[in-house]
């Protein structure tokens, strides 16, 4: 790099002999002006490009011998940064360690250690051992610092020196994050100097940097057999704890118990063989009320954080029944700390929690954690014994108590409590008459949050009792907070139930929320609209009934609620009446519709606050006005997607700090989600997720319901929606642009069909097909959640349907190669599932989240099977190359080891190959047709189904390869056909599916059957009903062996005919369901003829073998 002369003597001056100089380069660089800032950079990368050597000596002489307590603290910050780390402007070299001479080398290593052993200042020094660290990491594992791990040994056994313990024992834990592996030939080393310092040291920064630094190597093992050497320190590692408890050091309790609790939550079977006297220590520490609030929170998340840690310790909690219900009366009493504070009752909105402490939330949230991570069998018998107690108590306090704990057990324990309903449902009801408003809104809560949690069980049996309850609730006049939660709670009710349930209580809940609608509290009206809203979509059609009444009120809300305070009413009114709108219908909304929309588009054209609901809300409205008015709605487009665009291109707010700086995100607040990754932690706003969640949804809304009235906007969508197919931040804007990506597709492809695509051709699905689906692979690569993995293939098997024969060879590899992944992912995941139900505390709680993780793996297969079902109906037999690459992916789901719904699918794969690729399949048959024989008698109906389906297929298509196999085929569908229970509900399709099969036996290998025996029985097991698909088929063949007189159908002199007719009837009667229109006018002729051709008589006993209420049909049907 070419420097000027000028340049180059400041450089000289800089790096020369007087210090100052350089000293002064390094104050400036820390400089609050911007522009001496910037200078004294590119200043300090030009010595970084050009002298290295001194520059790195430079850094190390101002870390030893500077005066000035900032110029150490940077030199070793800079230090780190450039020996270790790429600098912003760096040349592309990692780091200057590499570029500098050995002796330079040496220097810095040498001053490195010194300066540890003589920094006075506590802050240095630990930056100091940050840049060792950080260096050592990259030099040690190549053996460049031999010297170090001495040094260090050194400087904690001689323990006279307490700072340079800590120091040591703080580069050990660094180096177990960054090289723990390396570091496993000396663990019995480290054991003893780990267990020398928490036994003997004196500091209690000695024996918490000691605990930090154990647990570190404990997580950095992966062999149990390593972890095991260090299983004796954990009494040792709870001293510190206690001693730190002992002797009032709260500070550093809280320090050991964060520590335990990283431990509790990855290395939670460490704790096992000591667990009663750890969860015994924790639980005695969350009941002392002599300490600290944030100690005894701190304990109770230790013991939280064991129960959570399932997947690698999976029910080693649940085996402490003492334990849990000791834990379950400190979070209850918990709840107790709360305040009855007039502010609470005088309160403009729902979000007012005055009288809540910070004891009240965290029992709350750890109630809730307790009861998803335990479960029903565990928590509702302890909750029902504490739950008593409190009842039996005559303070308001506790009654409200057990109804919030209600609300906070429900989703975890559900299924528990859908079994015993009727006892919770009263308990909570009677509560509605308690004197104290606050029981009686926590009564309300609770019921609101039940019929979310145990819904639809609770709306179907209990709409009785809980609907006129909420009903009565509103007529508290004396309470707006009550009246607007019971309002709200409406919402929760009937979100979960269908329109015959609400229907008796419409009147009764209309008129009510009429009311509530001209009440003077916002808060109460607010209340009245949501729950209108969810009335009107639960009720559809049958809402028409109260439009008129209803409908002006909501649209003078809207008029007229337009000051600041109004904001969030304004906003409901708008939600309120698009649901509305779409619950009516285009028909009897469309009149109001168009008023409604003018005021939206006043108001979308009007600068609203960043903070004003009324944008979200407003998406939402627009969206759902559009599925109620469909094409009508393309004109107001223009106006909807610029907004909307801008909202789903929001760039997500984030702060990011180390994972263990000082300067913390702030936890308590709300509106930011924290996650950690490696040594960073995230902050992130989530209302700007949510925005940005909402406006891709509503993308992909009016691409679906528009279809090719939203061509013109593909082209500014695709290039935002596509890239957050990778969005981590957020899964519902990843799930969102997933199913746009069928929608975008779909819509270009009618618009080319239908003229409507300005003047763009068949090319334009080609690119867009082309941009779409290689985004899709790769994100389904990198995809964490197995849910969204599903959905990726689902949206990819659409893809794949439209664009059809368009996909060029190197795509099609591109999916055959990521299914490869998507199954091979997947058995990972099983093989980690087995290995947890190995675990010594496993039981039936676990279990059942098992079978839960293993139905969600399924549907990955579930889509898999489709995805590959289309290639093959798409590509037919130039896919089968591919295919074969496939087969040993996909045998292996048909072993009994593999569950029943893996078996169907890849018997579904081999069926489509056998029928869509036909003879080139054959080769297929030897593999697989033992398998699909086989499996005919599985005793899972749906597999069975699959499996009969297929051998029907081979019948059609195999010709001679499958002849030899017809007698075994004959007596598998045997079984199948002439079980007890075929045609109970559950088995009808398998049924009529092997009769189907039967029927191609009888028709394409009548030579190799007892057709005089074969054919009357298969024509007896007509007409089939279950299967409508199948039903036409087999009807049809039916007609035609009767148009062309078959014998063996028949019969001698005719005796079956009667059957026929009465088979004919029957599908004749079920009007267009069991069969095609053509086939239905053949058996008309058919009947037509028979009445022309046969005797009186014989005419007369055929149709004598029919039901009255045929009879009278057929002729009608006849005659007409």
């Amino acid at each position: 790099m070419a420097v000027d002369q000028q340049t180059q003597i400041q450089l000289s001056y800089i790096l020369g002999p007087d210090s100052s100089h350089f000293e002064t380069l390094i104050s400036h660089l820390m400089s609050s002006s911007n522009e001496q800032r910037s200078h004294a950079e590119s200043l300090f990368n030009l010595c970084k490009q050009t002298h290295p050597d001194s520059l790195a000596l430079k850094l190390v002489q101002s870390l030893n011998s500077s005066p000035n307590l900032e110029l150490r603290a940077m030199s070793a910050v800079l230090l780190r940064k450039q020996l270790t780390r790429a600098g912003d402007d760096d040349d592309g070299s990692a780091f200057i360690y590499t570029r500098i001479a050995e002796s330079t080398r040496l220097s810095i290593k040498s001053v490195l250690l010194a300066s540890l052993q003589q920094e006075s200042t506590k802050s240095i020094a630990k930056k100091v051992c940050d840049t060792i660290s950080e260096l050592a990491s990259a030099i040690l594992p190549e053996n460049g610092w031999p010297e170090l791990l001495p040094f260090m040994f050194q400087c904690v056994v001689a323990g006279d020196n307490p700072n340079l313990q800590e120091y040591a024992l703080l580069i050990f834990s660094r180096l177990a994050q960054y090289i723990g592996e390396t570091l496993i030939p000396h663990l019995s080393t480290l054991h003893s100097v780990f267990s020398q310092s928490l036994r003997n040291s004196t500091s209690a920064d000695v024996r918490i940097t000691a605990l930090g630094a154990a647990i570190n190597f404990i997580q950095c093992l992966s062999k149990a057999s390593d972890r095991e050497i260090f299983q004796d320190l954990l009494p040792l590692m709870m001293q510190t704890l206690t001693e730190a408890l002992n002797s009032g050091q709260e500070a550093t309790a809280q320090e050991a118990l964060e520590l335990l609790i990283e431990l509790a939550g990855t290395e939670p079977r460490f704790l096992r063989r000591q667990i009663v006297e750890i969860v015994g220590s924790m639980l005695q520490i969350a009941e002392a009320e002599s300490l600290e609030e944030g100690t005894r929170h701190l304990a109770i998340e230790f013991v939280i954080t064991l129960a959570e840690a399932r997947e690698r310790a999976p029910g080693m909690i649940r085996k402490l029944p003492q334990f849990i219900s000791k834990l379950f009366s400190v979070l209850m009493n918990m709840l107790l700390d709360i305040e009855d504070d007039p502010a609470w009752h005088s309160a403009e909105n729902e979000d007012e929690d005055a009288g809540e402490t910070s004891n009240y939330g965290f029992g709350q949230e750890c109630l809730d954690r307790l009861a998803i991570s335990l479960g029903g069998n565990t928590i509702v018998p302890v909750a029902s014994e504490v739950f008593s107690g409190f009842f039996a108590a005559s303070e308001w306090e506790k009654h409200h108590a057990v109804l919030i704990a209600l609300a906070q057990i429900a989703e975890g324990c559900s299924k528990v409590m859908i079994k015993n309903m009727e006892q919770v449902v009263s308990m909570v009801l009677n509560s509605f008459q308690h004197p104290h408003p606050r029981v009686r809104w926590a009564a309300i809560n609770a019921i609101g949050q039940l019929s979310t949690d145990l819904g639809p069980e609770l709306q179907s049996k209990y709409n009785q009792s809980v609907l006129p309850a909420l009903v009565g609730a509103m007529d508290d006049f004396q309470n707006p907070r009550v009246q607007a939660h019971a309002a709200s709670a409406v919402l929760n009710f009937s979100e979960n139930c269908t329109p015959e349930i609400l229907t008796p209580y419409l009147d009764g809940v209309i008129s009510k929320l009429l009311v509530l609608l001209q009440n003077e509290k916002q808060m109460v009206q607010e209340g009245a609209l949501t729950a209108l809203a969810s009335v009107a979509d639960s009720s559809q059609e049958l809402f028409q009934e109260y439009y008129d009444a209803v409908m002006p009120y909501l649209k003078a809300i809207l008029v007229n609620a337009n000051d600041k305070a109004n904001r969030m009413l304004r906003a409901k009114s708008m939600e309120c009446i698009s649901l509305v709108g779409m619950a009516v219908g285009k028909e009897k909304f469309k009149d109001d519709a168009k008023q409604v929309m003018d005021v939206l588009m006043s108001l979308q054209g009007s600068q609203l606050e960043a903070d004003d609901p009324t944008t979200s809300y407003m998406l939402q409205a627009w969206a759902r006005l559009c599925k109620c008015l469909g094409q009508d709605f393309i004109p107001y487009m223009t106006v909807v997607m610029p907004p909307l665009l801008q909202s789903a291109q929001l760039k997500p707010d984030v702060i990011i700090s180390s994972a263990d700086s000082d300067e913390d995100i702030d936890d308590e607040d709300d509106s930011i989600e924290t996650i950690t990754l490696g040594d960073k932690r995230i902050g992130i706003k989530t209302s700007v997720l949510e925005e940005k969640a909402t406006a891709c949804n509503m993308l992909c809304c009016y691409a679906e319901e528009l279809k090719e009235g939203f061509f013109p906007w593909i082209d500014q969508v695709a290039p935002i929606l596509v890239p957050l197919l990778k969005f981590y931040f957020h899964e519902e804007v990843r799930k969102a642009a997933v199913s746009g990506m069928p929608e975008l597709l779909r819509s270009a492809k009618l618009a080319v069909e239908k003229g409507k695509s300005q003047g763009r051709n068949e090319s334009y699905i080609k690119h867009l097909s082309d941009y779409i689906i290689p985004a899709l692979l790769e994100a389904l690569h990198k995809e964490p959640e197995v849910e969204i993995c599903a959905s990726m293939l689902e949206a990819l098997n659409e893809c794949i349907q439209i664009s059809g024969p368009i996909l060029d060879e190197s795509q099609v590899r591109g999916i055959v190669d990521e299914t490869k992944q998507a199954v091979i992912a997947s058995s990972t995941r099983r093989t980690e599932r087995e290995e947890r139900a190995k675990a010594e505390d496993f039981d039936a709680e676990e279990s059942e989240i098992l079978k839960e993780e293993n139905e969600q793996e399924e549907e990955v297969f579930d889509q898999i099977g489709d995805l590959l079902g289309t290639l093959i109906k798409t590509f037919k037999t130039s896919f089968l190359p591919m295919f074969d690459e496939l087969t040993s992916y996909i045998t292996p789901m048909l072993g009994s080891d593999r569950t029943a719904e893996e078996r169907r699918i890849a018997i579904c794969i081999f069926d489509d190959v056998a029928e869509h690729c036909r003879e080139a399949a054959l080769k297929y048959y030897d593999p697989f047709v033992p398998f699909l024989l086989e499996a005919c008698n599985d005793e899972n109906a749906d597999v069975r189904q699959a499996a009969v389906y297929g051998i029907g297929v081979c019948a059609e298509f195999g010709g001679s390869v499958f002849g030899p196999l017809v007698g075994e085929a004959l007596s598998k569908l045997d079984v199948v056909i002439r079980h007890p229970n075929a045609q109970q509900s559950e088995n009808a399709m398998a049924y009529d599916n092997a009769v189907s099969a039967l029927g191609k036996i009888c028709q394409f290998h009548r030579g190799t059957i007892d057709a005089g025996r074969i054919v009357p029985a298969w024509l007896n097991c007509l007409p089939i009903k279950g299967d409508t698909i199948e039903a036409k088929i087999v009807h049809d063949q039916l007609c035609s062996m009767v148009e062309r007189s078959d014998p063996d159908l028949l019969g001698p002199n005719h005796q079956y005919l009667p059957k026929i007719v009465a088979v004919f009837a029957e599908v004749l009667c079920a009007g267009g369901t069991l069969a095609t229109e053509q086939t239905v006018s053949r058996m008309v002729n058919i009947l037509r003829q028979l009445q022309q051709t046969l005797s009186p008589a014989a005419l007369a006993s055929t149709w004598s073998s029919l039901q009255p209420q045929q009879q009278l049909a057929l002729q009608s049907i006849l005659s007409s």
